[in-house]
């Protein structure tokens, strides 16, 4: 693949201060990643990540090699994010990535942003895939305005109070949960907001088993029953 040298490059190559850039990363399918972010990733010092396997895997499905990787999750995101804007202070430039799509949404990264804009470390956004976008752009159902609700909490008798909260909302929610969670996240959705609740789940985007479906969250529960895989659940109005 052709790559070009641009002005970006050259300034950090200069090494005048450091830099910060946040970097979107496939979210499943690696030929989604943009010349920019091969560029951004090819010429840094380091990459932050979650997990070494991740980072590394994916470094190498994109032929960036030999690049130090630096952990930043939720095990130590208070005692990393300090030394990691440290080395920044010295001049050095990181790339920060999350285990796939745009970083620190609903991921690690946000102490070390708002830590790095504190110290006047300029931190640069790599646009490029996220599953919420994806998610958004083939909704059946307008999207102009939604609510975000991430992660519900883990204990019961709270995550059933926050899903009759988000009941009361006269606009689309989107949900997200862990992979193995998807059946149980689906009984509960029909448990407050009834079965013929109208849902779009999009199922392992990009991926070969890629799943869009719009129907019943009756319906959908059916479909993907015992299915583990990322999604995003949307909550139509």
């Amino acid at each position: 693949m052709m790559r070009v040298l641009n002005n970006e490059n050259k300034m950090m190559n200069q090494k005048v201060s450091g830099r910060l850039y946040i970097v979107s990363t496939p979210i499943g399918n690696y030929r989604d990643i943009t010349l920019r972010a091969l560029d951004v990733l090819s010429e840094i010092d380091a990459v932050v990540c979650e997990e070494y396997r991740q980072g590394s895997t994916l470094l190498k499905k994109l032929g960036v090699l030999d690049k130090e990787l630096i952990l930043l999750n939720e095990h130590n995101e208070s005692e990393s994010t300090h030394i990691i804007a440290q080395e920044l202070m010295s001049g050095k430039c990181y790339a920060l990535i999350s285990d796939c799509g745009t970083p620190a949404f609903a991921d690690p990264g946000t102490e070390l942003i708002h830590l790095c804009i504190d110290y006047g470390i300029q931190v640069i956004p790599v646009p490029g895939p996220s599953s919420l976008m994806t998610a958004i752009s083939i909704s059946p159902l307008p999207m102009e305005e939604f609510h975000f609700a991430g992660f519900l909490p883990r204990k019961r008798g709270v995550r059933e109070q926050k899903l009759k909260t988000l009941q009361k909302m006269r606009i689309p929610i989107i949900l997200m949960e862990a992979p193995y969670r998807l059946s149980k996240l689906l009984s509960e959705v029909i448990g407050v907001f009834g079965k013929n609740k109208m849902l779009t789940l999009a199922y392992n985007l990009t991926l070969p088993d890629e799943k869009i479906l719009h129907a019943s969250a009756a319906q959908i529960l059916n479909d993907m029953m015992d299915k583990k895989g990322e999604f995003i659940l949307i909550i139509h109005a």
